[in-house]
């Protein structure tokens, strides 16, 4: 089957999606499944290509505390070999006895009690190299928990989108015909409002010897909704001016393309617009399949139970 006449009659391709239409320098899927763009940047300063708060900011949580405390530790380490070199006996209060693994041991914990600006009195430095290393050390020790302490309030007020999305995309029947279906669900007690879809199809094909990217807009039954409280099964009916009009389960597994997912809604939370996205390729489309409602009322009938689990449950289902 020609793969041009697979595409529906009306469906008017675009060009201003972001990613250029250059398929044959294009590699792997355009959005990775978590969202993020699949671009890798090259070509200026490492220094002004990366930038260390973003970095920091959006870093696991065990990351975050395991650099941290790598931090703690390491700059500690650093001073103590300070201390040590300029000679134990500056620091008055550490018994001259005992193995120098003990007396670094003492100038170790003599430099966690500066940095952290502690300063149990036990060890005081004595002479000008100790005292002005000692001062060095507090002055750095309260500008990095300064810094930390910024980074934590990044971290816990940055506004994120607590929503899941279905694993596969699916075509079912809907109506008279069938329809590209996926869902997604909020997983944390956010009042989401005002949520709008922007769903998109991407495919590589070739024009007169080129392989090139071609954009589709995917029209929805439903693109807005007033609030996000339940699963939301976004569809897209496949009808004459839908791009994927006839195209069969065949059609899906030879051709390379994507359909890429943005969701914008406002959080009552924090009282902004947060936004999420996904894509599914056409790998992850599933056809002929139906999904299983994943809500349910409880024992006493007075509230309802919204099974996550159940996101991306679904049963096959013919399409002929």
């Amino acid at each position: 089957m020609d793969f041009l006449n697979t595409i529906g009659s009306k469906a008017k391709s675009f060009s201003n999606s972001g990613f250029g239409t250059n398929a044959s320098i294009h590699g792997g899927r355009f959005f990775d499944k978590n969202g993020a763009a699949n671009v890798e940047k090259k070509g200026i300063n490492i220094l002004d290509s990366i930038s260390w708060y973003h970095t920091m900011i959006d870093l696991p949580r065990w990351k975050f505390m395991g650099i941290l405390f790598l931090f703690y530790i390491g700059i500690n380490f650093v001073f103590a070999l300070l201390y040590y070199g300029i000679g134990i006996e500056h620091l008055d209060g550490i018994a001259s006895s005992g193995s120098e693994w003990t007396k670094f041991g003492q100038a170790y914990f003599f430099s966690a009690q500066t940095f952290t600006t502690v300063g149990y009195g036990h060890i005081s430095p004595t002479g000008f190299l100790s005292s002005a290393l000692s001062a060095a050390e507090a002055l750095i020790g309260l500008l990095s928990f300064a810094i930390a302490t910024g980074l934590f309030f990044g971290r816990f007020s940055k506004p994120s989108v607590f929503l899941k999305f279905s694993h596969n995309a699916i075509i079912g029947p809907y109506g008279e015909g069938t329809a590209l279906m996926f869902r997604l669900a909020p997983f944390k007690n956010t009042n989401y409002i005002d949520a709008e879809a922007n769903v998109n199809l991407a495919m590589s094909i070739e024009e007169n010897g080129v392989l090139v990217n071609k954009f589709f807009a995917l029209n929805l039954e439903m693109k807005k909704i007033n609030t996000l409280t339940l699963s939301w099964t976004l569809v897209h009916p496949i009808n004459e001016e839908s791009p994927l009009f006839q195209f069969t389960a065949s059609d899906f597994a030879a051709i390379k393309g994507e359909i890429l997912v943005i969701i914008k809604t406002f959080d009552d939370m924090f009282s902004t617009t947060v936004a999420a996205r996904t894509s599914y390729t056409f790998e992850e489309v599933v056809y002929g399949a139906k999904y299983e409602i994943m809500y349910a009322k409880n024992a006493d009938n007075t509230r309802t139970i919204l099974h996550l689990d159940k996101l991306n449950a679904f049963q096959p289902v013919s399409l002929e």
